[in-house]
């Protein structure tokens, strides 16, 4: 299974490539923006799948996205989650469409 994450872009350079904080903690890891149809700026948040920005998303789906991931990661259930806070999970394809 593949697993594209949210990331904080720190620094943009060349224009194609961004340095990207993986997390809260010091991880960082260079992304190409290529395939992004609009560069991102400092302070943005990308989806990144196997070393490419794929997508920009908001703040608020990059943290909704983080918080269900650190879930997982504990072992916890999303469904709980999602029936408790009335969200919803929502399945997105490289163009950012709903699917």
């Amino acid at each position: 299974m593949c697993l594209a994450v949210p990331m904080l872009v720190t620094e943009i350079t060349d224009d194609v490539l961004a340095r990207c904080q993986v997390g809260e903690g010091n991880a960082y890891i260079t992304a190409s923006l290529l395939l992004l149809p609009e560069p991102p700026r400092v302070g943005d948040y990308v989806i990144v799948h196997a070393g490419f920005a794929l997508h920009i998303v908001s703040p608020e789906e990059a943290e909704e996205s983080l918080r269900l991931l650190r879930r997982i990661a504990d072992g916890g259930d999303l469904l709980p989650s999602l029936k408790e806070g009335g969200g919803s999970l929502v399945l997105k394809n490289q163009a950012g469409e709903e699917i």
